[in-house]
């Protein structure tokens, strides 16, 4: 490595840091904790727009008073800085406060470190400039070496972690030009068709940020090559694992069968019948790989027994809806599946804790959603309750949970329009159109000012 060559390297991209104006991108409705002295750690599947979002709280700063030259995003993916080691990093801060000398240890710096995790042992180096410097520090990266497991390892209780998830129903109408309305439930009946057959088509067409916009074909390659890089890179690379057959299968399975229940000994068993050798212990490592990369979510169900979690089927769910027709090989539209799978997301991007629901009965639940100090809701989801028998199915199931989880309330998601919903409610459980459900409680969840 010539240490001059990425001196001068380092140098430039500071200027360029502090002098560049801030791209302007559509904003985002991501909580991030408000705890200060803690490293600010951005993770989520790759393509869900974290670099984006690293400005956009740079924006905030801005709003909040902070010059432009406090405020320094730097990006270690540049070849220039091959080659750098931990004590490299220092460099970086010396380079910056030649430039701004009378900031250090007068006011608060702002780093944004992205993609730092190509420097070995860049934890070392935050905690050291967090303990001795009057800094903020963001880091971000691409998720094969910034999991979210191993953050938390790395900076042991020193970090606070944000995911990053595709865009919600109200980021996306947002990135089309649409603002959602204040309150939903008021919208006139124009509008509310209006906001009906949009959230049909971010169904279809999901949320990552560079798929909107995009013809068919074009959406479902660039989603493809997404997959393929999480597999790659996130997965192959960072945990050596060679059996590809079993895991391009096993990925295929997850992503197109959303909220399909699964076991590894069912899997295990499909694949030796197929003639594909693999143990049962690579489908676990497998599948844990494929949810630490934010490509796969997963559910238990929802018992007080050990024993009963580890002995049911579990649910997986894509990170998005727009995944599931680039694997869903059966080529009917499956509108109820991506209708459950981005309520699944949504919950978990406000903040909630999820397992489904088996009944005495053996009746199911979609979710029994808890979030921290609120009421926990029993959610069902339906992509029509036109049907009678449909609908009594659904609100059985709900009345049956009900005694279960006393404190729970009962809730069905529908894409039925709200006065349909209406016209078939049941006593004691709540009906809410989809798309008004997504927009009226999106905010519950904080934004990014913080």
């Amino acid at each position: 490595m010539n240490e001059l060559l990425v001196r001068e390297a380092i140098r430039q991209k500071i200027a360029d840091s502090v002098s560049v104006p801030l791209p302007n991108l559509t904003r985002r409705d991501i909580h991030l904790p408000a705890v200060p002295r803690k490293v600010r750690a951005v993770t989520g599947m790759r393509r869900a727009g974290k670099t984006c979002f690293l400005f956009q709280c740079m924006h905030d700063r801005l709003d909040q008073g902070a010059p432009r030259d406090s405020l320094v995003y730097f990006s270690f993916e540049d070849e220039r800085l091959a080659g750098m080691d931990t004590p490299h990093l220092a460099w970086v801060l010396d380079e910056y406060f030649l430039r701004c000398p009378s900031y250090r240890d007068r006011r608060q710096v702002t780093f944004f470190f992205d993609e730092i995790q190509v420097v070995p042992k860049w934890e070392s180096f935050v905690r050291r400039i967090m303990d001795s410097e009057k800094v903020e520090v963001f880091v971000s990266g691409s998720s094969a070496k910034m999991l979210s497991r191993e953050v938390a390892t790395s900076l042991r209780g020193r970090a606070t972690e944000t995911i990053v998830h595709p865009f919600s129903f109200r980021e996306y109408l947002r990135h089309n030009g649409v603002e959602a309305p204040q309150d939903p439930r008021f919208a006139p009946k124009a509008r509310r068709s209006e906001l009906a057959n949009a959230f049909l088509t971010y169904l279809r067409t999901g949320g990552f940020p560079e798929a909107q916009g995009l013809d068919s074909r074009d959406r479902m390659t660039l989603l493809q090559s997404y997959v393929d890089a999480c597999l790659f890179r996130d997965v192959v690379e960072r945990h050596n694992v060679t059996n590809v057959p079993a895991l391009r299968w096993l990925v295929r399975r997850l992503l197109g069968s959303p909220g399909g229940q699964f076991s590894v000994l069912k899997y295990y068993r499909e694949l030796q019948s197929s003639g594909v050798a693999v143990s049962k212990d690579s489908l676990h490592a497998m599948l844990g790989h494929l949810e630490d990369a934010f490509l796969v979510r997963t559910l238990e169900v929802a018992s007080a027994s050990l024993r009963q979690r580890q002995s049911r089927p579990r649910k997986a769910y894509p990170v998005d809806p727009g995944l599931i027709p680039v694997f869903d090989r059966t080529a009917r539209p499956n509108t109820g599946h991506a209708l459950e799978n981005a309520v699944m997301i949504e919950l978990e991007r406000r903040g909630y804790q999820c397992a489904y629901v088996v009944t005495p009965e053996d009746l199911e639940v979609d979710f029994l959603a808890r979030q921290q100090g609120g009421q926990p809701v029993l959610i069902q989801v339906a992509a029509s309750i036109e049907d009678p028998s449909t609908a009594a199915s659904e609100f059985r199931a709900l009345h049956a949970a009900a005694p279960i989880h006393q404190n729970a309330k009962p809730l069905l998601i529908t894409l039925d329009s709200t006065d349909l919903a209406g016209s078939k409610a049941d006593p004691g459980v709540e009906v809410r159109s989809a798309w008004e459900w997504f927009l009226s409680t999106e905010s519950e969840t904080a934004t990014a000012r913080g």
